[in-house]
């Protein structure tokens, strides 16, 4: 079992497709450390333990298929993911009965890669978080240090990969939600561009800024995921209608960064950040430039409004979208109601967590009656010019480098009775939602002071993966590795 946990997804996929190791084998792996590790770590909220072994002696009989890239890869999926047959909860006990009838579209194709699902992962309840703390159902903790936050809201992805439990994860990214938690637990988070891969089946937080990604070991197992779950969809208008390039060859082609300019937005490497995590990107940077790349300042002006104006779009288009769970469409309803809107109310004050009421309350307020104008189309005009700003930037520079987190994992409770201090610790991510660019996170290595590791986000040009990954890739292998996780080794 150890050995087989060790591997990376790649690695799994070549001795799966080499005939040395079974899909029951690889299930059978990641269940037992799911088993060893989850009740410390409460990374998932359902395990899916007998439905995974069925699916894995399916492949197995029908035998290894070459055309499905990830036959017999174990992997987990975000709650905010519907997934035909197994409860999707988004964590929130408005949807403890909830149970889907259909995928989403990007579990569907990891299906009919051959994947097999594991289970699903813990959330910050309907993706409103950036600590995992606010789930209806467990805490989860962090894989290096138990008495620390994973990140969020696809803290139970990002602690389910690092922790060994399955060889990749999907989670969600609304303002940083993949990128965070890959960089508070050490493993590589993955934002495609808008529109890159279909929304069909996600459970909507912010529809304009909500994106499907991976969640991986290696920038190379995240470019194999992307590639399965990349590309047109008719069922989802959002997403572009524009073929899926061939990652896997960009990788390759770029053995060292010579001819690469990466540009240093001054906003990102000011004041705020903390002093162990400006050291570790700076000597990731210094890697970089060591393995031939170019590094320029650029500037992001209107940085500076991205919390106000995403948290204003972001909060607005939440507010429409949960408006749905109700207990009559969807959601638990409460039984002690006599008169309709005394169901509503009671349903949802019962069923939706403080965050999420919240959050709900301040965008009602911004799309009100004479507040419209002066909130949520003042933040789309901001947008536009973040997303100028960022046009502007990488017309400089082939990609942009800087921190994902201004700090290291805080403990768990740190900032919980602080909402506003929470929503600035998503200040370097937040951004490239509102411009819809990719983004990625790789680990650089840890804090001297916390020895919790710390990320360097990459940022690009808008369907430009395959050149983000590629950078992302080199530099990646030529940083530190620091090995499995103190907290489940």
């Amino acid at each position: 079992m150890s050995d087989l946990i060790s591997l990376t997804l790649t690695g799994l996929r070549d001795r799966l497709a080499a005939g040395e190791v079974s899909a029951r084998a690889a299930v059978d792996a990641c269940l037992a450390r799911i088993q060893a590790t989850e009740p410390a770590l409460s990374a998932l909220i359902t395990v899916d333990a007998d439905a995974a072994r069925a699916r894995a002696d399916e492949l197995d009989a029908a035998g290894y298929d070459p055309a499905k890239p990830l036959w017999g890869v174990p992997l987990a999926i975000k709650d905010a993911l519907t997934t035909k047959g197994l409860r999707t909860t988004c964590a929130s006990k408005i949807l403890d009965n909830f149970t889907p009838f259909y995928d989403a579209e990007a579990v569907a194709r990891l299906r009919a890669a051959g994947a097999v699902i594991v289970g699903k992962a813990n959330m910050d309840e309907f993706a409103m978080g950036s600590s995992t703390e606010n789930s209806a159902y467990q805490l989860t903790r962090n894989p290096w240090d138990a008495e620390r936050i994973p990140g969020g809201s696809s803290g139970g992805s990002a602690a389910s990969v690092t922790a060994r439990q399955c060889f990749g994860a999907l989670g969600t990214d609304t303002g940083g939600s993949i990128r965070q938690p890959a960089s508070l637990c050490g493993c590589v988070g993955l934002k495609p561009s808008y529109g890159r891969v279909s929304r069909y089946g996600l459970v909507a937080y912010g529809s304009s800024l909500d994106q499907i990604g991976p969640l991986t070991r290696t920038v190379e197992d995240a470019a194999a995921l992307l590639a399965v779950i990349a590309g047109p969809d008719a069922k989802d208008s959002t997403c572009a209608d524009r073929p899926v390039d061939d990652y896997a060859a960009a990788l390759a082609a770029r053995p060292d960064l010579s001819g690469t300019t990466i540009g240093l937005p001054v906003e990102f490497w000011g004041q705020g950040l903390d002093g162990e995590v400006d050291e570790r990107l700076r000597a990731a940077v210094d890697t970089a430039r060591g393995l031939g790349a170019k590094t320029v300042e650029v500037s992001l002006p209107h940085s500076k409004y991205a919390i106000a104006a995403y948290y204003i779009v972001a909060m607005a288009e939440a507010s429409s979208n949960l408006a749905r769970f109700d207990g009559v469409r969807y959601g638990v309803r409460d039984a002690g109601a006599e008169e309709l809107v005394d169901m509503y109310a009671r349903s949802r004050s019962a069923g939706f967590g403080d965050e999420v009421q919240r959050r709900i309350m301040i965008g009602t307020y911004v799309l009100s009656a004479g507040y419209y104008d002066a909130y949520y189309r003042k933040a789309a005009q901001v947008r536009r010019l973040i997303r100028d700003d960022f046009a502007a930037a990488l017309a400089q520079c082939d990609v942009l480098a800087g921190p994902v987190s201004p700090v290291p994992a805080w403990k768990i409770g740190a900032m919980t009775d602080d909402p506003l201090q929470m929503y600035l610790m998503d200040i370097f991510t937040i951004s490239l939602n509102l411009a819809g660019l990719p983004g990625i996170s790789i680990p650089a290595g840890l804090g001297a002071t916390s020895g919790m590791p710390v990320g360097l986000q990459l940022m690009g040009r808008a369907f430009d993966e395959a050149g983000l990954l590629a950078v992302a890739n080199t530099l990646f292998k030529a940083l530190p590795d620091a090995g499995l996780p103190r907290a489940v080794a």
